[in-house]
Order: structure tokens, then C-alpha cells, then sequence
């Protein structure tokens, strides 16, 4: 599942001191830090403790945006990777190839 960030914070609140964040910008930024770059997705998209602090991160976002139904699916998603329950699907853009 892809997590899209709030669109309203700025670079500006970012670049405050901690102490001078809400709590929900600290995890925005957070969540930010810890999704993994579309650079790094070929890398990334199997290693289970990422996966899981990618997931757990958006879901002290949602959280804290008063959305627990979608705090809990994230937390779940997490212990499956944790638990290897879950698995990364095929690449869409490497799996069926045609021969030229």
C-alpha cells in the first residue's frame, strides 16, 4: 500500500527544531524518512524489517490523524512482514517479459 504524506507541510516545518513540531509532524516526517525511495524499491521492497518500520511509521501518522481503522491495517501489515505472513509481489515491470 502506498502512503501519500500531508501535502501541507513545508520544508520550512521540517526545518524546525524538534521541539517546536506537533507530534504529528515529527511522525510525518518520520514516515517520510523511513518509506523506502523509489530508488532503493528494487533493493528494498523484500527486506522484511524495512517493510515493517516503513509500515509502523504511517501508522503513528494515522494515528495521530485520528484514523485508527487505517493505523490498525498498517500495524497488521507490519507484524505479517514481521511474521512472514506477508511477501513482496512480483516486480510488474520484470515479470512477464516478451521476447523481442
Amino acid at each position: 500500500m502506498a502512503f501519500s504524506f500531508d501535502p501541507s507541510m513545508t520544508p520550512a516545518q521540517a526545518a524546525k527544531p524538534a521541539a517546536d513540531l506537533t507530534d504529528l509532524e515529527l511522525a510525518q516526517i518520520l514516515a517520510e524518512r523511513l518509506a523506502i525511495k523509489p530508488a532503493d524499491w528494487h533493493r528494498l521492497s523484500r527486506d522484511r524489517r524495512v517493510r515493517a518500520r516503513e509500515q509502523l511509521a504511517a501508522a503513528l501518522v494515522f494515528l495521530l490523524k485520528q484514523n485508527s481503522e487505517e493505523a490498525l491495517m498498517r500495524v497488521e501489515q507490519a507484524a505479517g512482514w514481521l511474521n512472514r505472513s506477508l511477501q513482496a509481489p512480483p516486480c510488474p515491470t520484470h515479470g512477464d517479459r516478451k521476447a523481442p
